[in-house]
Formats: C-alpha cells, structure tokens, sequence
C-alpha cells in the first residue's frame, strides 16, 4: 500500500559493537517500564544468511491511498461467480443439519482460452469449539449461546468476492503516507470476507463477543470506564480518560460505532463523556497525571478520528480536528512525541499519535502532512540494523515490542513490503518471538500483530496459527470475569489491569478486520527465507 522508497544500504558483514545501555522507558499507561528487551540467546536479524543480534531481553526496555478497487470486471467472470454462489448455497442446504462443516474451500480462477489462470483460494479452516463442559456453565451460556457460535459463519457474497478477487491497490501513494479507507472493513460483506481471507474463526469472533459484552457489563453510569475496577485485578492508579478510550477502541473495531451496531448505546454514552473533556486546544487527558496524559491524548484522539472516518456525523468532525490539531502542536523538534508538548519523544508514546494522525487521514480530516514527513526523522534516531529494529529512545538497545511498533509506524509512512530493513525485522519477530501465551506481553501482541497481519505471507501465517487458538483459550469463561483476559504475569498488570489487557487481547483478536491491509499479498501465506515454518 505504500509508494517505493529507496532501499538503504545493506548493513555491513562486520560484527556489530555491543548496544549501550538504553533509558528506563515506560508503560503506556502509567510511566512504568514496558518491555523486557528484544533479544534472547542466538536470537537476531537474519539478513543474506548473517544472524546479527538485536539487543538483550534484560538490557533492552518499553513500556491506503485511496481504497482504488478497479472493477473492470468481464460479465462472464461475473456470472461465474454468481453461479459458484448458488452451488455453495445448494450443497450447504443439502448438508445434513448439525454436521460439522471442516473446511469450505471456494476457488475462483480464470482461463485464457489455453491453460488455467492463476487461483486464489479462500478458506475457512475447521475450529476448535469450546468444550461441552465450557457451555454447560450458566453465565457463559448467557453471554453466548451454542447456536450462535454453531450459526456463525463467514459468508462470501457476490459483491464481497467481485471485490476481493480484483486487484486491491493498498498503499500509501505519492505521499508515502497510508489514508482511507483504514476502517472501511468493519462490518457488512468486507468484515465476513476478511475474515475468511486472513484466518478468522467463529472462536476468534466469540472470543471478541465475550469480551465486548465484558466492557459494556462495567461501563459506569456515567459513561467512562475505570481501570481500577470494579473488576478483579484492576490498575493500582485511575486514569478515566485512557479506559475509556481502551475500551471504546474494542467496541469500534467490531464495527460498532455511536450510530449503528449492537452497542450503538454503550458507544454513544462513552464517546459523550470523552468529548466533554475535552478543551478549546482538543486536549482530554489535561486531569490525568502528567506520564499518563499523553497516552491517553493519543487513545482518546484515535476514537473520536475513527468515529468519525466510519460515520462522517458532523456533530463529531470539531472534536476529532481539534485533536488532530493537538497532536501536531505536540509534536517534538526531532519529529517524535513524548509525554509533555514539544519534548523529545520515544518510540512507546510516537507510536500512539502517528496512528491519531492515520486515523485523521482516513477521516479526510485537515492534516499537515509536514508532521508525518518528520516522523521518519526520529525513527531514524532510535532504529538500528538500518531499521530493523528499534530502541525505546535513541541510543538504547532494541527490544521486540519498540521494533514491532516501529515497524508498525514505517508501514504506514511509506516503506513498501519488499524494503529490505523491513524483511528483516519481520522475519527476525517471526522467527524469534512468536506469540507465548505463557509469556504474557499484551503490548507486544497489540503491534506484532499489526505488523504481521499487514505484512501477510509465511509470518503471518505463523503467528496466527498460535495467536487465533491461544488467545481466545485463556479468555475468562466463568464468573463476572468472564469475557476479560487476566493481566496476571504481564509486565504491565499494575499499571493497566484487567480492562488494559482485555482491550489489548481484543485489539488482536479484531485484526482481521481493525485496519485494512496495507500490501496486496497472496493470502495461503508464500515461503521466506529465513523464517521458520
């Protein structure tokens, strides 16, 4: 989705000095340390056969162009369709009720007259249901019965697979920055398809459904959420602003918004209380303590961009412009954001306002795009291996979730998919640090997904093979916890809580459908050197 740059140099064959000492970064949400490093034993960057090192875990710290779909489509590819349509209908109303479908394989190729065209294949993969003894408990039942589960599927529609099968140009254009339509695939036929091309589940989407029902059952009267409780394991310090915004990230990333959807309520209660926080300079956080106030400025500013990208209600366009005009104010000299206006920034804090400022470009909000062009000068300062990889601040050592978020943050600005720095870091997570459930790091999760969803192929398609089972199997199934994710082992467990590692669990879990995807790939998932099966 993004315009070429030019590749940098390889990194030299030498061996590489030792990394200094890094700063004490902190959380996302309290100013506590983030992350515990990048690096493990024989772990590193495989670049041209060469592994090089990328920091220590104990040394290292924390915390769409236009969406041009061509439909020049040829009338008889778009009777073929149709008609594998009906024949999948047929066979599925001719299978036996209550049967356990495995695998629905839909292919769509074409002929030139002379040899079969190429195929795409979209797939939905047999699902491992919850356990018998799971739905027999009573309070999960209630949240989400059997048949709904048994009656979820992905159905690809005419129009769905006409506009999945013709060539998606994903990327960011001239600019080198990514636009709309970044939320365009939240909910109708796009969501289903989505779903299908990139390895959802009916357990993945019962899983988000528990959780969101989790964060409606403890919104408060007033419309904000707490990160303290009243939940268990809740946050040893509140910050309103930063829950609420947590929390109503998960609810519109299922397509819910303060108009429409299932918790079109919910939505509009906390979207209210955010906004009448919010100042003459579009700063919300200004009540919350002074290493939180930034995180939360950037959280409550992607909400109400998104909102507004996905509904264009002009009540809300003032609100969303004047955080989008906040943000900019904010940033650095160096072109990085950091916890007060104008201070040199870190990796952690830039990495929330360069997607506020994603959203405000989706939206078709006033952006100056001076202020994204800048961002890549302060990557530059807190990269290494030529970027694939990333320190918390400059001269730090890289640690796996500041790379994955740094990644994250090159994707949208511009590098294209095949930018040598970029393989390198993804393979380098791929290989190095896959999804460990028995690891806990929500932060981590939260951008590695990111990057390897947009990224697809081979790495994607190892991370998700753990992430779309595990995840969803460590979900609380019973007592009023049920639906949340217990922070218990995380790094960040006093600082955000249950609803912090709830809302981060969800985020991942809605990936297949959150953000469109930035790069056309071939969706089986192709080999790359490098990264293990």
């Amino acid at each position: 989705m993004v315009s070429s740059s030019p590749s940098p140099p390889p990194p030299p064959r030498a061996t590489l000095p030792p990394p200094r000492p890094a700063p004490i970064a902190k959380s996302p949400l309290s100013g506590a340390r983030p992350d515990a490093g990048m690096g493990t034993a024989g772990g590193g960057v495989r670049w041209k056969g060469e592994v090089q090192a990328v920091g220590d875990k104990s040394e290292a710290e924390e915390p769409q162009r236009r969406f041009d779909i061509t439909r020049a489509m040829p009338s008889w590819l778009f009777s073929l369709v149709v008609h594998l349509i009906l024949l999948v209908l047929l066979t599925l109303l001719t299978t036996p009720a209550g049967q356990n479908l495995g695998r629905v394989l839909l292919t769509i190729g074409q002929a030139d007259g002379k040899s079969e065209g190429e195929l795409a294949e979209f797939s939905i993969d047999e699902v491992l249901l919850p356990s018998e003894a799971e739905w027999n408990d009573s309070e999960l039942q209630s949240d989400v019965p059997m048949s709904t589960i048994d009656d979820l599927s992905f159905e690809l529609s005419a129009e769905a697979i006409a506009e999945a099968i013709v060539p998606l140009e994903f990327g960011a254009g001239e600019t080198g920055i990514a636009g709309a339509p970044m939320v365009g695939g939240r909910s109708g036929a796009m969501k289903q398809t989505l779903l299908a091309m990139f390895g959802g589940t009916p357990v993945t989407e019962g899983a988000v459904s528990l959780g969101l029902k989790w964060l409606a059952k403890n919104q408060t009267k007033d419309g904000s959420w707490s990160l303290v409780g009243p939940y268990d394991d809740g946050g040893n310090s509140e910050n309103r602003p930063a829950a609420t915004a947590m929390a109503l990230l998960a609810m519109v990333g299922a397509g819910n918004t303060h108009l429409t959807g299932e918790y079109r309520e919910v939505v509009d209660r906390g979207l209210r209380w955010l906004v009448k926080r919010q100042d003459r300079d579009g700063y919300f956080a200004r009540d919350v303590r002074d290493h939180q106030q930034a995180y939360a400025q950037a959280q409550c500013s992607i909400v109400v961009c998104e909102l507004y990208a996905m509904t264009k209600d002009s009540w809300l366009r003032s609100y969303a412009q004047a955080a989008i005009d906040c943000a900019e104010n904010w940033q650095g000299e160096e072109g990085g954001w950091r916890y007060f206006p104008g201070s040199g920034g870190d990796m952690s804090v830039t990495g929330w306002y360069v997607m506020a400022l994603q959203s405000g470009v989706a939206g078709g909000l006033e952006v100056d795009r001076t202020v994204l062009y800048r961002v890549p000068e302060f990557l530059d300062s807190v990269q290494s291996y030529d970027g694939a990889g990333y320190s918390y601040q400059p001269r730090g050592a890289a640690s796996q979730a500041m790379t994955a978020e740094g990644l994250l943050c090159r994707q949208y600005l511009g590098w294209p998919r095949n930018h040598p720095p970029l393989v390198a870091g993804v393979t380098s997570l791929a290989n190095n640090y896959k999804f460990n459930i028995r690891d806990p790091d929500f932060y981590y999760w939260y951008y590695a997904t990111q990057v390897l969803h947009h990224y697809g192929g081979k790495p994607w398609t190892i991370w998700n093979a753990k992430m779309k089972v595990d995840l969803p199997a460590a979900q609380s199934r019973t007592g009023r916890d049920a639906g949340s994710w217990s922070p218990q082992n995380d790094d960040w467990r006093a600082a955000g809580g249950r609803l912090y590692s709830t809302c981060m669990a969800i985020y991942c879990l809605e990936v297949y459908y959150r953000h469109l995807p930035l790069y056309r790939t071939e969706f089986d998932g192709e080999a790359i050197p490098g990264v293990a099966e």
